[in-house]
């Protein structure tokens, strides 16, 4: 049985960027996944925002890694061939007492180091927020705020990982962590693995793999966070991320401009025990939209073209990054919440200095091959260099998805580099994310998944086993026979 050098559990943006900084060594490293594809965990429901450090105290853990991350995720972006937009971050106030809470968010902020900040007064804000409430007085200005694909970000950080010598395993859950004088024995769903260090990045379930090797001193707290999408039309509803002012327990319901152009409102922030309930509700939709108009009047729920809902990995009010010394060789990167995925990169580097520090040794190899060629998205370019690529393939011409422009092809190089189920090619693509609901698409894309996986169309899954979409019905196949 092969030992690895290092194991990481969970393959979310946290495991797959601190695989990714890893693979920089000369190291054999394990990333285990218990879904069927990666980013089918917290991150699936990640909004995208890149954030500038406004919102978080100067003394926090996560402050630090969020301002740190956010000046790095641009270059990774570049390097991965992903979409980074800077398009800055407006915290609104309505009155006298919220404004002074804004000078406090950009005193705290300020000794974090985030740059660019000021406060806009009523007139900046009629001129390059005309949809704003017009009884906005002033809002915190943060230029750095951006916005990035979360699903795209963790599948070219898996993949660039996988070019220098990752190895990924999905459908891979860990049901028990054993530790022996050497290494770890991990026993999951897919066989067992051992490793001299264990990572644990596993997002909602990192408690209950602590838990494995006796550590028990913190406890994960699904937070659901309801959210809703709207229409591309209203791509300019606003020009940055609209914020209220944060309360205790959560940033509020945002405006928020996405990479893929669909503006979102939400979330909410409930706290549950169920780490699997995904539901939304109409008490959800209606606090949504009541606090969302409060910033844009506008706002229509006709617009709405999907509803969704993410859980949170709450743990208290920061991040937990550490070396167990107890069970040597074990780091916890637990409750990674917002601003989990701009901290990402931050994160990752601060692991590679523990894992060091524990006695792992970080040799660079002599090549790492940190670039990946990016994918192309139809709906990201202009009609002239489309025409360029149909002459060069066809299949660029014969369009699956009309909501999104996705071609035959962009299905089919998806499904190449790893796509298996419905929701990781339309994670992917973009495919069925328009206002039909892939109600036009989803028959093409099945048979052409069916036809590149060799899987027969009863057992194409939208997300994996248990979600097939089409039920073979047992006793008429017996009654043919």
């Amino acid at each position: 049985m092969k030992l690895y050098d290092v194991a990481i559990i969970g393959a979310g943006v946290i495991g797959t960027s601190i695989a990714r900084e890893l693979s920089r060594y000369r190291l054999n490293i394990a990333l285990l996944e218990k879904e069927e594809e990666l980013a089918f965990g917290v991150s699936k429901s990640n909004s995208g925002i890149i954030h500038p450090g406004t919102q978080n105290p100067p003394d926090s853990l996560k402050g630090k890694l969020c301002v740190q991350g956010n000046f790095l995720i641009r270059k990774i972006s570049k390097e991965l061939g992903l979409d980074f937009k800077e398009a800055g971050e407006l915290i609104v106030s309505f009155n006298e007492g919220e404004t002074k809470e804004l000078l406090r968010l950009k005193e705290e902020a300020e000794i974090l180091g985030v740059p660019g900040l000021r406060i806009v007064d009523k007139a900046w804000l009629r001129q390059h927020e005309p949809n704003l409430n017009s009884e906005a007085v002033c809002g915190l200005y943060a230029p750095t705020a951006g916005i990035i694909s979360p699903y795209r970000l963790v599948y070219a950080l898996a993949e660039n990982a996988v070019r220098n010598g990752v190895e990924i395993y999905a459908e891979t859950k860990a049901v028990n962590i054993a530790r022996s004088d050497k290494y770890f024995e991990i026993d999951t769903s897919g066989g067992m693995y051992r490793a001299r260090y264990l990572i644990n990045a596993a997002g909602l379930f990192a408690d209950d793999i602590s838990g494995m090797l006796g550590i028990c001193d913190f406890k994960i707290k699904p937070r659901k966070g309801e959210e809703f999408i709207l229409d591309k039309k209203k791509e300019n509803l606003a020009k940055h991320l609209i914020f209220p002012l944060p309360s205790k327990t959560s940033k509020g319901v945002l405006i928020i401009k996405t990479a893929d152009g669909n503006p979102m409102i939400g979330p909410t922030a409930e706290e549950g025990e169920d780490k699997e309930d995904l539901s939304t509700s109409e008490a959800g939709l209606n606090k949504v939209l009541m606090s969302a108009r409060r910033l844009i009047p506008a706002v229509d729920e006709k617009d709405i073209i999907a509803y969704f809902a993410g859980l949170r990995p709450w743990s208290g009010n920061d991040f937990i990054i550490r070396h167990e010394t107890k069970t040597h060789g074990f780091i916890n990167v637990a409750g990674i919440q917002s601003p989990g995925l701009t901290a990402s990169p931050a994160i990752a580097l601060m692991v590679c200095n523990i894992l060091n520090k524990a006695g792992l040794g970080l040799k660079r190899k002599f090549i790492f091959r940190s670039h990946r060629k990016k994918t192309i998205h139809l709906f990201e370019i202009p009609l002239s260099k489309t025409k360029d690529l149909i002459k060069r393939d066809h299949s660029y011409g014969d369009i699956v998805c009309r909501c999104e422009m996705v071609s035959a092809k962009e299905i089919r190089d998806a499904i190449k580099a790893g796509a298996r189920t419905m929701d990781g090619i339309k994670f992917r693509t973009r495919s069925q994310a328009g206002r039909c609901h892939g109600s036009f698409c989803t028959t093409r894309i099945m048979k052409i998944l069916s036809e590149e996986t060799k899987t027969p169309l009863v057992e194409i899954t939208k997300r994996g086993k248990g979600s097939e979409i089409i039920k073979e019905n047992r006793s008429t196949e017996r009654e043919r026979v």
